[in-house]
């Protein structure tokens, strides 16, 4: 029997398909519960974010994959809104810039990654590199690899080792002290089209929707292959993948909450403790602070 965490988590080994894994579900709770449940605990998240700071030996590296209007943004806002900004730094990354086309395609989240007592929130991320580039395999082409001069030169060994590259790459940050958390925020096409018309019925919305979206939405398919090859070739046991359920916005932020709370856990990060003669110069600097 799975917990409810467990259900989640794409098992790293497996044959893998998001056909198993329904955007409607919300377990047993209803939107007001899940909304409490989110409460309670965005405010331990918080302690341990504290403790994360203080220790100053870890680091934790959250990843938001999804296709268009699944919600990163707005899961983010809620889910994080609890942490201190000061500890917690978020990087959204968009097409690469010619400076970073110069660079591997790693480079430019290389430097994007969060510091030993933060929290590092990327929204998308190197995964991008085996997405959307693999739905448009053109646009390796910007990146002037030996080798690669046309389309029909990024073959099946080419992702092969893009992924190995990817895998290395985190476990060189968890081998270093980053623990990551992957999360696929899974939305079914039905749903993004509702949102795509809010967003156009809505002129506080407008602004969110790009006729682009639609381009890129003839091609779901496309992408839902990509996402399935891309979580079962790079989900491992020290870097898992979670696909969430996130029809029902509500219910993907507790999960995530949820993940993320367990994942703190796991950690089992402590605040530093003074040696004893430090105990006793505090004791003897507090009585001094007493009489004064």
């Amino acid at each position: 029997m799975k917990t409810e965490i467990e259900q989640y988590l794409a098992a790293s080994g497996k044959k893998f398909s998001l056909k198993d894994y329904d955007t409607k579900y919300t377990g047993k709770q209803d939107k007001e519960d899940g909304e409490k449940k989110l409460d309670e605990i965005k405010s331990r998240l918080s302690v341990f974010q504290e403790t994360l700071y203080a220790a100053d030996s870890q680091a934790l590296l959250i990843i938001f994959q999804a296709m268009d209007a699944a919600g990163k943004d707005s899961a983010i806002e809620h889910v994080m809104s609890g942490l201190n900004p000061q500890g917690c730094e978020v990087h959204s990354f968009k097409t690469p810039n010619s400076l970073e086309y110069s660079h591997d395609f790693l480079w430019r989240h290389y430097l994007a990654l969060p510091a030993k007592g933060k929290i590092g929130i990327h929204n998308r991320s190197h995964y991008e590199n085996v997405l959307v580039c693999k739905v448009h395999p053109e646009y390796i082409l910007a990146e002037n690899i030996p080798g690669i001069d046309e389309v029909k030169d990024i073959d099946k060994k080419f992702w092969e080792r893009r992924y190995e590259s990817i895998r290395n790459f985190e476990a060189h940050l968890i081998a270093n002290g980053t623990t990551i958390i992957k999360f696929f925020l899974h939305v079914s096409k039905e749903e993004q089209k509702q949102r795509f018309l809010d967003r156009i019925n809505d002129p506080k919305k407008n602004w969110k929707f790009s006729e682009g979206d639609l381009a890129e939405r003839k091609l779901w398919g496309d992408y839902m292959d990509a996402y399935e090859t891309a979580i079962q070739e790079t989900s491992t046991k020290d870097a898992p993948w979670y696909v969430i359920p996130a029809d029902q916005k509500w219910h993907a932020r507790v999960a995530i909450s949820k993940i993320m709370e367990a994942t703190f856990e796991k950690l089992n990060l402590k605040f530093p403790e003074l040696a004893p003669e430090e105990l006793e110069r505090l004791d003897d600097i507090k009585q001094r602070l007493a009489k004064d």
